[in-house]
């Protein structure tokens, strides 16, 4: 396979740290000195040398500037590097701030009053018991944010720290590689099929989380990178090995018996489901245009 020149700089530009990004990402790649400028030339494969300008473009500042856990590199080393990600991937931030400020305000669950303006349901407490309000009751009253707002819930701070955790995760994959509104409108999207799908599998219920949103991030980086590959979304196998394992065992009730509490399968099913057709739908586009 002949190398193609995926980048041509003048000898002054430093390329150790993008550089040592292509490393991290497991790009194949080397430079060379050519008439006074230097040249990173990649294999010819597919839309690689694409790929990685458009990984230029967008960090210039190289290594630190990108750091995604899970492809073997280290965490954060400093503010600015954390600072410049906030930057590049404001909805990942502001969606975590959004999940943050609710389970403040929710007090991880313990203050009833606010959860019942986020939930699926709309319901009255009496005594111990719960009523919940039919859902198109809620909807002609104008409160269509319910349909999506059930994801900013979560119950105890394991739940959070988990969950917030793999958004930070996979929503900046998605970002990095498909844009802001990309990441929004499917966030919205999987909330709202899981959130649906939950309700129909359990009825009235109280449930919240952003797992359904995050096994949809995880069926679209899948899909998508099946059809058109991309090192952004180059998954660590045991990634998503260990995401569908987890997901088996919540459907099989043993980790409902080992004290978990209850698990939001619906949701998680449903999110993998819609995250799978929109990666599908996205993965078999760019590979056309490519």
């Amino acid at each position: 396979m002949s190398p193609v020149a995926a980048l041509r700089l003048p000898l002054t530009v430093d390329l150790s740290g993008f550089v040592s990004l292509l490393h991290r990402l497991q790009i194949p790649h080397r430079v060379s000195e050519e008439v006074g400028e230097q040249v990173l030339w990649v294999p010819d494969a597919g839309e690689l040398a694409q790929e990685v300008r458009a990984l230029y473009e967008r960090f210039p500042e190289g290594d630190e500037a990108f750091q995604l856990p899970g492809i073997a590199q280290e965490t954060v080393a400093s503010n600015p590097g954390l600072l410049y990600q906030l930057r590049r991937c404001p909805v990942t931030a502001l969606v975590l701030l959004a999940t943050l400020l609710v389970a403040g305000l929710t007090l991880l669950g313990d203050n009833l009053e606010a959860i019942r303006w986020l939930t699926f349901l709309d319901f009255r407490v009496s005594g111990d018991y719960a009523s919940f309000l039919p859902l198109a009751d809620s909807l002609a009253a104008g409160q269509w944010w319910r349909i999506v707002t059930p994801m900013l819930i979560h119950f105890g701070i394991l739940h959070l720290a988990m969950n917030g955790l793999w958004y930070w995760e996979l929503g900046r994959r998605i970002e990095i590689r498909q844009g802001s509104w990309h990441l929004l409108g499917l966030t919205l999207l999987f909330s709202a099929v899981s959130n649906y799908i939950q309700y129909l599998s359990s009825g009235p219920s109280l449930f919240g989380g952003l797992s359904g949103v995050l096994y949809g991030l995880l069926g679209h980086c899948w899909i998508f990178q099946m059809l058109a590959p991309n090192p952004v979304y180059r998954l660590p196998r045991g990634v998503l090995v260990m995401m569908l394992v987890w997901l088996a065992l919540c459907l099989s009730g043993l980790v409902s018996m080992l004290g978990f509490g209850e698990i939001a399968n619906g949701a998680h099913v449903g999110g993998l489901i819609i995250g799978c057709v929109t990666g599908l739908l996205g993965g078999a586009l760019a590979r056309r245009k490519a």
